[in-house]
């Protein structure tokens, strides 16, 4: 497979958040898969931002599933430092 073109990967980025929540058009879902189809390195990054929401929606229905330490750090690289419970 010949590698991608990265500039590609950064305009994409931008959406991915928006993909994962089923906010695109169908057109450009079908190109960002495309594009994911292609790319590992943006396969992974959508993988871990489904995995951080998922973490995230844990902790806020029951913040005694995840461990303290785990929650925190989760917490702060979100910018939610407000919503840590001690």
């Amino acid at each position: 497979m010949d590698q991608l073109d990265r500039s590609e990967c950064h305009s994409l980025i931008t959406y991915l958040s928006d993909y994962v929540d089923g906010n695109l058009s169908e057109e450009f879902c079908l190109e960002l898969e495309g594009h994911l189809a292609e790319c590992e390195n943006c396969r992974i990054v959508v993988d871990t931002l489904r995995k951080t929401i998922s973490l995230y929606h844990i902790c806020a229905e029951d913040p005694q599933e995840v461990p303290g330490t785990v929650r925190e750090r989760l917490f702060r690289t979100l910018n939610l430092e407000d919503f840590i419970k001690h």
